[in-house]
């Protein structure tokens, strides 16, 4: 995937920061951009590398994201190596997030998610079990609440995502 990113001249100016393919990390997710601050303008455009998966308050996170079809998961799979494998390559992603070792998949987090499906579908399940069939251009804005991703298909769901940091009471 390819990431262009402009910022601004010391006089500036509109310029291209730079323009370079973004790796694939756990063959699933494309880190986009992120930031754990509001941006102020003009800057360089340079990117504030994120600390953790999901952002403070007022940070954000542009990614993409693939959910394989269930039927592809490994009989063997073994939930406890998959998290440590995944949480030492996107810190935070399984530690931030709330989630239910009784119910694999199902998480909570203190973010706003704007979520876009490119290709594929997937089924957003939420509390008591109740499921949102998702297709391609179908979008979810999801505002802090429980949920988990399920993709019940044959072909990986490929998604775009935008996190904001929001506040929980």
């Amino acid at each position: 995937m390819r990431r262009v990113v402009t910022g601004h001249t010391a006089e500036g100016k509109a310029t291209v920061v730079s323009d370079e393919d973004v790796p694939l990390t756990l063959g699933r997710f494309h880190e986009l951009w992120s930031s754990d601050v509001a941006p102020t303008f003009p800057d360089d455009g340079e990117q504030h590398p994120a600390q953790k998966w999901f952002p403070p308050v007022a940070g954000f996170r542009f990614a993409t994201f693939i959910v394989s079809p269930q039927s592809e998961r490994p009989a063997d799979f073994d939930p406890v190596a998959a998290a440590r494998e995944t949480e030492a390559a996107l810190p935070g992603l399984t530690s931030q997030a709330n989630h239910e070792p009784d119910n694999p998949g199902m998480h909570t987090t203190d973010t706003i998610d704007f979520e876009y499906v490119v290709s594929g579908e997937v089924w957003l399940e939420l509390d008591d079990g109740e499921e949102v069939h998702l297709q391609p251009g179908d979008t979810v804005v999801q505002n802090g609440t429980r949920h988990a991703w399920r993709n019940k298909g044959t072909e990986p769901c490929t998604m775009v995502v935008f996190l904001l940091g929001a506040h929980r009471k």
